[in-house]
């Protein structure tokens, strides 16, 4: 009996770790069909013999933690940068796959609960659930949806455009059922189950019809060609700014030297994330000179800088993206609203800073969260640009950054160099051909130690500044579609799926009792 169970945790955590092989930067899509079909199997077995609910929570778990377990090693790497934080890797390593295992922990509870009979409306009830928590865990607490099963499809573009009337969550409850369609197929009960399996075949193929004519309509559509540039910088510079003393002129004079600008090109320059940590937002207009030698009135810059405010005679600290005219006057700005657990502020802060913990990424106090997501518009010297302002993590979320889409295009700044040379920086990038396509709009990145591009409204990566590398992206014209289904009305769409899964599993249930 030991011995089954030692092979059985083995098997499902080998099942989850191999299933994170479909997400970048390796795409192996096809190995979802063996993984989650096999999960699934052995689910609808086990609830026909099982004796105690609280093994099919571990048996979700197992799969699971190895799925997070081999796709997000790296968050671990930002640990490395500081000698104080460095015994906590081998218990991040452990910690956080196994805190988001208990999300597929409870939707396999859930599927037991259930009372599964037949197979099919079983397999409906699976993907429900899964489809539900995986919504929850990008939702409760401040969320980390990263890596849905649905990334998978980051390199077929035309099926990805289903994201723009279903949303990532949606599409991410179709591609649990689809991946787990084979199953249907070997478990059938009667012929007729057989055509549940073909109809899920089939629809990437309806998906693929919709994306290639979504496509083609965005590729005949007229060109807006603008007076002026706007330039996204990707650079590589080190994080030994953020512990030791390093001239922020030099940082400022290797930023000029990439931005590359000409006094005579209206230009619109966007920096990273970060990339003064001891400089704040008031503070920059000290490198004036630096500014007047490079630049003219015929530019902007976007700046991701620290912002400070004073509330109750205590200095609340923000992470923002600040936009500026050539004379250093602040133009408008925006206080980042998604902060990185452990990396921007600290949970449970006044128990946690006993045990001697701090945030990771600065050596300040917790960041506070901004009031609201403002789309920010830009009128002045001739330029007229409206844009929603990203900074690095909130790219990932789905749903919750569309609340107006009246906006000409996302820019996205982040510092992607605290997880090194590892995956992470790639999947990151992934997740903003997501939101380009959901939002129907065109996405600027621009990104230190990570990948700058421009993703236009259809996912294509229209230019970038490859990882590693240094230099600069323009945007000079852009294509205009109509705002996205997705963009009008979030996540509500993804309630409407799941009514409709409820739908089908009654239906199928009624008719087998029939």
């Amino acid at each position: 009996m030991i011995k089954k169970n030692y092979i059985e945790i083995v098997f499902l955590i080998t099942l989850g770790a191999v299933s994170s092989l479909s997400l970048p930067p390796y795409n192996y899509l096809i190995i979802n069909f063996f993984t989650f079909s096999a999960f699934f199997i052995f689910l609808f077995k086990k609830s026909k013999i099982i004796q105690s609910k609280k093994y099919f929570f571990f048996y979700g778990w197992l799969f699971g933690f190895g799925y997070f377990l081999s796709n997000l090693y790296w968050i671990s790497i930002s640990l490395t940068f500081d000698q104080n934080f460095k015994f906590l890797i081998p218990i991040t390593i452990i910690l956080i796959p196994s805190f988001l295992g208990i999300f597929y922990g409870l939707a396999t509870f859930c599927f037991l609960i259930s009372k599964p009979k037949k197979v099919v409306s079983s397999f409906f009830v699976f993907s429900l659930f899964l489809g539900i928590f995986e919504f929850l865990r990008g939702s409760i607490l401040t969320g980390f949806p990263w890596n849905l099963i649905a990334y998978s499809f980051v390199n077929h573009l035309e099926i990805l455009s289903i994201t723009s009337l279903i949303g990532t969550y949606g599409f991410n409850l179709f591609c649990i059922s689809l991946f787990a369609s084979p199953a249907i197929f070997i478990m059938r009960e009667t012929k007729k189950d057989i055509g549940v399996c073909v109809i899920f075949l089939i629809l990437p193929i309806l998906f693929y019809l919709y994306g290639s004519s979504y496509k083609e309509i965005f590729n005949s559509s007229d060109v807006t060609k603008y007076d002026y540039k706007v330039r996204a910088i990707g650079s590589n510079i080190g994080l030994d700014r953020f512990y030791s003393n390093i001239d922020p002129v030099s940082v400022l004079n290797e930023l000029i030297d990439i931005s590359d600008p000409r006094k005579d090109h209206k230009t619109i320059f966007i920096w990273p994330e970060g990339i003064l940590p001891d400089v704040s937002q008031d503070e920059l207009v000290k490198f004036k000179w630096l500014f007047e030698e490079a630049f003219s009135e015929n530019h902007l810059f976007f700046i991701g800088l620290n912002n400070q405010k004073i509330v109750k005679e205590k200095i609340n600290y923000f992470n923002s993206l600040s936009i500026y005219d050539h004379n250093l006057e602040i133009l408008n700005y925006y206080n980042k609203i998604n902060l990185v657990p452990f990396g921007e502020f600290l949970p449970f802060e006044t128990i946690l800073k006993k045990f001697g913990l701090s945030v990771i990424t600065n050596n300040y106090q917790s960041f506070s969260s901004g009031n609201d997501r403002k789309i920010i518009e830009i009128t002045v010297n001739d330029f007229s640009l409206t844009i929603l302002p990203l900074i690095c993590y909130e790219i990932i979320y789905s749903g919750k950054i569309f609340k107006n889409p009246g906006f000409d295009l996302i820019v996205n700044i982040s510092e992607d160099g605290w997880f090194g040379r590892s995956i992470g920086p790639k999947q990151h990038f992934a997740h903003s051909i997501f939101r380009a396509v959901e939002s129907g709009k065109y996405l600027l990145r621009s990104a230190n130690n990570g990948i700058a591009a421009i993703v236009n409204p259809v996912g294509v990566v229209e230019q970038k500044v490859e990882y590693g590398k240094s230099g600069y992206i323009d945007f000079k014209e852009a294509k205009k579609i109509q705002p996205t289904f997705f963009s009008k009305y979030g996540n509500k769409i993804f309630i409407i799926l799941i009514l409709l899964y409820i739908f089908i599993i009654f239906s199928f249930n009624r008719l087998k009792n029939e």
